[in-house]
């Protein structure tokens, strides 16, 4: 725990100062996470980041990621769209299968093309929404680490029914509902200091998805490290594990916000 938390307070140091600066040093950090994020990806699968599909994958990754300012610019220059890249990577993933003989096979191509919109996506709206306004991405930040705290010390306190022990059996229900509850808490706090624009009704309910949407997030996360079998998805940040063990809740938050029109 104190590793833990010495990791954490040096990790919000460097980061904190990113989001405040902006522009494109806060864009540069995110391909930096999201490359590392997408590595521990591939590593997870047994696929270097550095081979021909990785690099395939990787440079569709960061056609997802490009902001919408320098995306208009770049595809009015080249006449494509962010979808006709995606379809141009599967191909040339899928024609890989069969120059190598399905050393890569088409499941590998799938998890590398599923695993650069994973990671594209969620980073991709942490760019948009510094861009939108700081504010909501330091309460989308405050909402997930007190989901994730709420969740974690009501769990501890009076924890008893497990939530899903086959993906992450130290789970509980209670411990569920109380990152819900921590995490309006936060919401109204936060609103009260910082007018975020809604009704506090939207603000709670918006909390409310928020929450629960993080929690699955983490538990995707989860069902993943299960299933190929490792710990921690990276080992970059000691006692927090890797990139997307720390951002896997905020990967499925960010999008959210967007997709409910609450930013």
């Amino acid at each position: 725990m104190k590793q833990r938390i010495i990791t954490g307070i040096v990790a919000a140091a460097l980061f904190i100062p990113f989001i405040i600066i902006g522009g494109v040093p806060f864009i540069l950090l995110m391909y930096v996470l999201a490359t590392v994020g997408f590595q521990e990806l591939m590593k997870m699968k047994g696929r270097s980041i550095w081979s021909i599909p990785g690099l395939i994958s990787l440079l569709a990754l960061y056609a997802f990621m490009l902001p919408t300012a320098w995306a208009d610019q770049i595809f009015e220059w080249t006449g494509y769209i962010k979808v006709e890249f995606a379809f141009l990577a599967v191909v040339l993933l899928l024609i890989h299968t069969v120059i190598v003989k399905n050393n890569f096979t088409f499941d590998d191509a799938a998890f590398a093309i599923m695993s650069t919109l994973y990671v594209g996506i969620g980073f991709y709206y942490l760019i948009e929404t510094v861009e939108t306004d700081v504010a909501f991405l330091i309460f989308a930040f405050l909402l997930v680490w007190c989901t994730d705290s709420g969740a974690y010390f009501t769990g501890r306190k009076i924890g008893k029914r497990k939530l899903w022990p086959e993906i992450s059996p130290n789970k509980t229900v209670e411990g569920f509902i109380g990152g819900i509850v921590w995490a309006i808490a936060l919401a109204l706090i936060f609103n009260y200091f910082v007018d975020l624009g809604h009704p506090i009704w939207i603000i709670i309910i918006v909390a409310v998805i928020a929450s629960v949407f993080g929690q699955l997030g983490d538990l995707v996360e989860s069902a993943l490290k299960r299933h190929f079998n490792v710990k921690d998805s990276g080992n970059l940040l000691p006692g927090h594990g890797g990139i997307l063990d720390r951002f896997d809740s905020i990967l499925f938050v960010m999008p959210l916000l967007h997709f409910l029109h609450f930013l």
